[in-house]
């Protein structure tokens, strides 16, 4: 196949879908939707397709991958074991935002799994994310398909929600001919809730090694217990680095009660943006953007990345973003705004 394809934007999404699908068949990659971020995807078994992500996205070769997967997928195929409670937690949360680390088939590359033990496999609920699947598994010998799919973004930049997004964030890889698979906006807006149940069989509990649009909460009421904080053992994880998901313009949070001081600090000649739960005061300086964000967490998520990426394109100087309620509902967007934000300490 030459390097000549153009971006889909077809009309006919079986006939994107099968051309997506014969792209990952032959090692190259693609840009599909899921319900929490546009991904970029390859073919999950092939090393040489995995390396073209890491390369695309600058992306560390020992930061592991998530794959995504078919509900009618072959488990065995992926890994080697699944507790009662990885099962419990399929059946009551899959299709959908929830990744789950299991010991990894010794048949699947490491090049996947950033040379861990153990693989992150998620089933997604977006229609189009599993057509893709179920195509791709109709070109392969063994009728079973992973589409390796971390977000299309830059390694430790904000996540895509658009299809534009991704063509905004891979210019020269689209004018090669990379399929972007179109699906709207993102139903969630962040990444999916990462359990580890890998270490099961040694007497090591659930682990929530990354909080997302599934709570620990709900993770409960199908455990029966609530998931453990990680351990200095846990696996790597994708988006678990304290830096990450972080915009170009300077980030920083800030409480209500501080703001006035730190306009009082702001260089008059600086273009600064701020976002709160409360509408603007009077008289606001010229050189200050005023926004008024949802004070639903759900809602919120949904709007962050395509906040900062708004952001990004104001050539602004400084974006302040209150801190987030100290509540549990809130705990997935404060981990994004919480590692965004250390990418500028």
């Amino acid at each position: 196949m030459t390097t000549q394809r153009k971006t889909i934007h077809m009309t006919d999404m079986t006939t994107s879908i099968d051309y997506a699908a014969r792209i990952l068949d032959e090692g190259g990659l693609v840009a599909l939707p899921t319900e929490t971020v546009y991904g970029l995807g390859a073919d999950a078994e092939s090393a040489q397709a995995v390396a073209k992500i890491y390369q695309a996205k600058q992306r560390p070769a020992n930061h592991p991958l998530i794959v995504h997967i078919a509900p009618e997928a072959d488990l065995s195929y992926w890994t080697r074991d699944v507790p009662a409670e990885a099962q419990k937690l399929m059946q009551a949360f899959w299709p959908g935002p929830l990744t789950l680390i299991l010991p990894k088939n010794p048949a699947i590359t490491d090049a996947v799994t950033g040379g861990q033990d153990s693989i992150g496999l998620r089933c997604p609920s977006h229609p189009v994310a599993q057509a893709l699947i179920r195509a791709f598994a109709r070109l392969r010998p063994s009728g079973q398909a992973g589409i390796a799919a971390p977000s299309a973004n830059r390694f430790g930049h904000v996540s895509p929600t658009k299809a534009q997004h991704v063509r905004d964030e891979f210019p020269q890889e689209c004018a090669a001919g990379m399929p972007v698979l179109e699906g709207g906006d993102t139903e969630i807006g962040i990444e999916s809730t990462i359990v580890d149940v890998s270490r099961i069989a040694q007497g090591m509990p659930v682990v929530l090694l990354r909080p997302g649009h599934i709570s620990a909460a709900q993770l409960a009421q199908v455990l029966g217990y609530t998931p453990a904080s990680p351990d200095a053992a846990v696996p790597r994880a994708s988006g678990t680095l304290k830096a990450h998901y972080a915009p170009q313009t300077r980030l920083s949070l800030f409480d209500a009660a501080n703001l006035d001081s730190l306009l009082a600090a702001r260089p008059e000649e600086e273009r600064w943006a701020i976002y709160a739960f409360n509408s603007a005061p009077a008289n606001l300086p010229i050189q200050l953007q005023w926004h008024q964000v949802s004070a639903d967490p759900v809602r919120y998520a949904h709007d962050l990345y395509a906040l900062l990426r708004d952001a990004d394109q104001q050539n602004l100087d400084h974006l302040l973003i209150e801190r987030l309620p100290e509540d549990t509902e809130w705990d997935a967007v404060a981990d994004r705004l919480q590692r965004a934000a250390a990418a500028f300490e």
